[in-house]
């Protein structure tokens, strides 16, 4: 497989590029090659502007389609949709001859392996589930090992002693985040207190209430807790937000770097680092091996020692802790350091 051993070099590639949007949050460009649709992609709630893993996924999309001039279509998925729902998002990119069809985020995962079956010569791909059809790629993360390293910087970094960390929902997925960051923070510090609390217990939702998370960064600053780490898609810039108005507070960002977002620019120097996951160089991989008459198929699992996650530096602020950083960095990638995936 080609994917994860390029993720480093590839990293560095990718770029946002200008889509055309419409007014009903669906996009589309026209295929060269006659006949090919090229790629659909289905974001998840929050849609490709969430500063987040939706962002990430497009950027990558855009990337490949760029390069090896294929059309593409987005379609986003609301809060509270049924599966029925997103089923049919599905089936109409399948309809309509786009191949692959990617489904961005844990949701997905069983409206597309159970989609795909009904298109065998479709190549699908799902980004945080696994994959449960031939025709499926399931593009998984080691998110704990990257929250893992948050958390030493976080330890690291406060003044209080005190860290927090803000989930979007309480599942399996987000949980490996605050398991990663948990561990690294009472590895690093076993004095410092951790404060964990989520959005919704099991409402995607709370992915795109940035309100909810910006009242629980509220609530964790008047208790004297100067690192939050959100894990919470869109969610998160207003937990981000809410931190930069607090002086001496960091934001620990996810997903993407978070430092560089342009919608976030404002609030970049509270932006301590981001725990990121290389989900665009994951779904350009996907792209282009589809391109190329090799599809992708089973599950994927993209690892700190592959670089498929990564503790971003931008900014600078994390320049003083790096070592450490670093040296837990080597123990997880020499399995001297076993990351658990559950609080």
């Amino acid at each position: 497989m080609r994917r994860v051993t390029k993720l480093a070099a590839a990293a560095c590639a990718t770029a946002a590029l200008a889509l055309t949007t419409t007014a009903c949050g669906e996009s589309s460009t026209e295929s060269a090659a006659e006949g090919d649709k090229g790629v659909g992609l289905a974001f998840d709630v929050g849609g490709k502007d969430d500063h987040s893993f939706n962002q990430a996924a497009n950027r990558g999309m855009l990337k490949a389609t760029k390069e090896l001039d294929l059309g593409n279509k987005t379609l986003t998925a609301s809060n509270d949709e049924t599966e029925a729902t997103r089923e049919q998002r599905l089936t109409q990119l399948a309809e309509a001859g786009y191949n692959p069809v990617v489904g961005v985020g844990f949701a997905y995962g069983k409206s597309i392996n159970k989609v795909a079956k009904d298109f065998p010569d479709t190549t699908f791909a799902v980004v945080d589930a696994e994959s449960n059809a031939d025709n499926v790629s399931g593009l998984l993360f080691s998110e704990q090992e990257a929250s893992y390293l948050a958390g030493v910087a976080a330890a690291k970094k406060t003044k209080t002693k005190k860290v927090g960390f803000i989930g979007g929902v309480n599942n399996a997925l987000i949980q490996k985040f605050e398991a990663g960051f948990v561990q690294g923070v009472e590895e690093t510090d076993s004095k410092i207190k951790l404060t964990s609390q989520y959005l919704y217990p099991t409402n995607i939702k709370g992915f795109n209430d940035p309100k909810a998370a910006k009242d629980k960064a509220k609530g964790m600053l008047d208790q004297d807790i100067d690192v939050i780490y959100s894990a919470a898609g869109q969610s998160g810039t207003g937990a981000i937000e809410e931190i930069s108005k607090k002086k001496g507070a960091w934001a620990i960002g996810v997903d993407s770097d978070q430092y560089e977002q342009p919608g976030l620019e404002k609030y970049r120097d509270s932006i301590l680092t981001s725990a990121v996951k290389n989900v665009d160089i994951a779904v350009y991989e996907l792209i282009k091996s589809v391109d190329e008459g090799k599809p992708l198929h089973g599950t994927q699992n993209f690892t700190l020692k592959e670089d498929g996650v990564s503790l971003a530096t931008s900014g600078g602020f994390i320049d003083d802790v790096q070592d450490d950083v670093s040296a837990a960095k080597k123990k997880i990638v020499n399995g001297d350091i076993k990351v658990r995936t559950s609080p």
